[in-house]
């Protein structure tokens, strides 16, 4: 894997985790409710709540973000030029001295293995009714 694929896996995964970490956080009135007592002195990132440490998460990743982002417009505008196939077609030419030509050498009428099938339907085949 060349260095602009590591640098894009990389990118698409902090862009998943900063999805990710903005979900999780709260908006501005969630702090409302800490008011009536909803018991955030006994959560997981302390009485302070979640808000700093996901904050500084995300500031994190926004940066890696940002950084990855610069990375991968400069290597993909330094990457060589695609080859021309047109360039690589063989100037050697096919056989020649015996050219075969399908187009022409197919029979206009094809062939039938019994003549009822070329004559077709007679009138005889038929009853008219009078």
């Amino acid at each position: 894997m060349d260095l602009f694929g590591m640098v894009l896996a990389g990118h698409v995964v902090i862009a998943a985790l900063m999805i990710g970490l903005i979900l999780i956080q709260h908006g501005k009135g969630a702090d409302a409710g800490a008011a009536f007592g909803s018991g955030a002195s006994g959560t997981v990132f302390g009485s302070k709540g979640s808000g700093s440490f996901l904050t500084r998460s995300t500031a994190i990743l926004a940066t890696l973000f940002f950084i990855t982002s610069l990375s991968l417009a400069y290597l993909g505008g330094n990457r060589a030029a695609p080859d021309n196939i047109i360039n690589d077609i063989s100037t050697t030419p096919l056989n020649s001295d015996n050219p075969v030509d399908l187009i022409n050498s197919l029979d206009a009428k094809p062939k039938a293995k019994t003549t009822e099938a070329l004559d077709g339907m007679k009138s005889s085949d038929v009853s008219i009714p009078e």
